[in-house]
């Protein structure tokens, strides 16, 4: 379903209400230019030659979410703001790109208009919270991806999970257990680890978690939403790599 625009100002005004809403990227500004071509769904090139890639999303699998990044910015002047401008091994700036300097940013649009799903990608708390609350007000109003089934992939059903090995996904369940073995920690969606999913967290990374706040062994018996790259280690994978990427959706 293509979305206006002005359903989109209508979805990024309930996520501005919402309580994840917060005041915005506090990156630094990285330069700015006029769109002369779009890419990919994440990707374009301003007129000085620079391509630019897109921070904290990755793109849904929607036919038309490229077109509905060129419908935002094609032909138009864009401000970026990013950690760095330095470009990424292809050679792309990644950034947050905003339409005449204005918010929200590129990215929290194709959220709302639900062409893309928030990666959290991105070190900016801010960002971060604006990203999730733009992909979940879309949820609500069950507007482009969200109008469709199965977009949140159900942990009891590994089988579809596996089918979907190297896409970035999400998915929901009840953790069974938290276990740690070798130095990586486990929640546990079943009892067969060869078939079932899991979730994994490295050794470094429970340091990390720790140091926010965040204890594993409490998603034990709770319903949680996990967004990560599916792997394929005995059953379905999801690695964490970065704090946010689980959400506690429901108690024990």
């Amino acid at each position: 379903m293509r979305v206006s625009r002005a359903m989109v100002a209508a979805i990024l005004g309930l996520a501005a209400t919402g309580p994840a809403h917060a005041t915005g990227c506090r990156f630094a500004p990285q330069g700015e230019g006029r769109v002369a071509e779009v890419i990919d769904v994440r990707t374009f090139r301003l007129q000085d030659g620079r391509e630019v890639r897109l921070l904290g999303i990755e793109p849904a699998d929607t036919t038309d979410a490229a077109a509905a990044l060129a419908g935002l910015i094609a032909g138009r002047s864009v401000t970026l703001h990013g950690e760095t401008d330095a470009p990424d091994r292809y050679g792309r700036q990644p950034a947050f790109a905003f339409l005449d300097g204005a918010t929200p940013s590129v990215q929290s649009e194709l959220l709302a208009q639900g062409t893309a799903l928030a990666s959290l990608a991105v070190s900016d708390k801010d960002c971060a919270a604006d990203l999730t609350a733009a992909e979940a007000a879309a949820r609500r109003a069950r507007v482009g991806l969200w109008g469709q089934a199965g977009v949140i992939k159900s942990a009891e059903s590994p089988g579809d999970i596996r089918a979907d090995v190297g896409r970035f996904r999400l998915v929901e369940g009840r953790v069974l257990s938290v276990r740690t073995a070798g130095g990586m920690t486990y929640l546990n969606f079943g009892r067969n680890w060869t078939q079932d999913f899991a979730v994994t967290i490295s050794r470094r990374m429970m340091v990390t978690l720790e140091g926010a706040g965040i204890s594993p062994k409490s998603f034990e018996r709770r319903r949680i939403r996990v967004r990560g790259f599916i792997e394929r280690r005995g059953g379905p994978r999801i690695e964490v790599v970065r704090v946010g990427q689980i959400e506690v959706v429901g108690d024990k």
